[in-house]
């Protein structure tokens, strides 16, 4: 009878793995921003129909994050998130036969219903498998793939349409997520039943999680009611919804700005347009390094995470610099600025889930959050339509650089320490 290997650390390739979807989640929703100059060409789409294009992908989004962390919570993660991946890749494929701004807003709606189970998926995952001072690191580590995945579709998507058309990026993309669903199926189960998990490491994950416990009122009914009413969900919902404009600016409007405003053309959009996707990542890792920090420093859990946010909301106004910037160069650079900064916050805003309800609701209070995200992003992003064709981008970067601000003293005044199961 053969005897299951080991694997020691088992928790840091699950969140390798978190990583790897949530790359594929972002190459499969960047494709379009990076393919978004030739539609405009060959298909006469406009900077008002594309910013209704997004805004489809958005709303769906917004509406599917809680439904989808409902439903994760229910599924189970293994299950939940399996589900979400294969339905977003799909929905990327469908993308290879829009013609009209009508489709392509019909088939990124379909995208946004599939895409919303990400995040939701993570955080429980990183509730399930981390103690509360790994988590930030754990989620920075997931988060790294937002970057990555659209750090690869600069390049990937450019070179495939250069080379066989813009169809079969979309194809080419959406194939990609069938095979980690492969992997996440073998791989995954929770630490209690996972065959791989050492017992050393399961100690461990056990003890540490009682660092803060938030696992009360769970037998309650009512689970959005439970999030809804809480302060503590406040405390971070609000500010997502202020930080997702400037994630909206980078991840969806960096191509047609440097093509229209600052004269690049594809191939140097393959070349260069990656560059802030790499300081994202960056941003992502300094998450999970400057709350270790902190808490060495002596701050609690919660604090820290407070800390690092505002270190990287302190970040954000270099964005007032973009506008003025004197070549394309100058402009890449404060777009990684801003693109470093967001990350960083959001990490840190994406870990406090984990760390403030009990494990059955995580998917449900992440997915709220998303919601609110989402509408920030969605709202924003129709501005950005309307503005661009009427004044231009400058008042854009401006309102971006001191949301998070305003966002870090709304989470200082709201986040508290979850109440102890009595």
């Amino acid at each position: 009878m053969s005897v299951t290997p080991k694997i020691k650390g088992l928790r840091w390739y699950i969140a390798v793995l978190l990583m790897l979807v949530t790359t594929i989640n972002y190459l499969d929703r960047t494709s379009l921003s990076v393919a978004a100059s030739t539609l405009k060409e060959q298909l006469n789409i406009n900077e008002q129909q594309y910013s209704y294009i997004i805004a489809c992908f958005q709303m769906c989004y917004m509406i599917m994050q809680p439904l989808s962390g409902r439903v994760i919570d229910w599924l189970n993660t293994r299950r939940g998130l399996s589900l979400a991946v294969i339905w977003w890749s799909i929905a990327n494929i469908l993308h290879a036969f829009a013609r009209t701004p009508l489709t392509f807003g019909l088939f990124r709606g379909l995208l946004g219903i599939g895409e919303a189970g990400n995040f939701p998926g993570i955080a429980k995952s990183v509730a399930e498998w981390f103690p509360p001072k790994e988590r930030a690191m754990a989620t920075g580590i997931a988060n790294v793939g937002s970057g990555t995945g659209a750090l690869i579709a600069m390049p990937l998507v450019a070179l495939i349409i250069l080379k066989f058309g813009w169809q079969q990026a979309f194809v080419f993309t959406g194939a990609v997520g069938f095979v980690w669903v492969v992997v996440w199926l073998l791989l995954y189960q929770p630490p209690e039943k996972n065959p791989f998990i050492t017992t050393e490491e399961l100690d461990y994950i056990h003890r540490g999680q009682k660092e803060l416990d938030a696992e009360v009122l769970t037998q309650e009914k009512g689970v959005w009611k439970l999030v809804l009413r809480q302060a503590n969900f406040w405390s971070f919902a609000i500010p997502r919804f202020l930080n997702e404009p400037a994630w909206t600016v980078v991840q969806y409007w960096i191509p047609l700005y440097l093509i229209t405003q600052r004269g690049m053309d594809l191939k140097q959009i393959a070349m260069f347009a990656w560059l802030p996707f790499l300081a994202a990542d960056a941003g992502c890792l300094a998450a999970g390094i400057f709350s270790m920090m902190y808490q060495k420093l002596g701050l609690s859990v919660l604090n820290a995470r407070k800390a690092t946010y505002t270190t990287a909301a302190l970040i954000m106004p270099m964005s007032l610099f973009i506008a003025k910037a004197p070549s394309a160069g100058w402009a890449i650079l404060w777009f990684c600025c801003t693109g470093f900064g967001h990350q960083c916050l959001s990490t840190t805003a994406l870990t406090l889930p984990a760390d403030l309800f009990p494990r059955r609701t995580v998917a449900t209070a992440s997915g709220l959050s998303g919601s609110a995200a989402l509408l920030g992003g969605m709202l924003f992003n129709l501005i950005i339509g309307w503005l661009v064709t009427t004044v231009g981008y400058g008042p854009i970067f401006i309102v971006i650089a001191f949301l998070d601000i305003i966002g870090s003293v709304i989470l200082w005044t709201l986040l508290r320490k979850p109440k102890a199961a009595s």
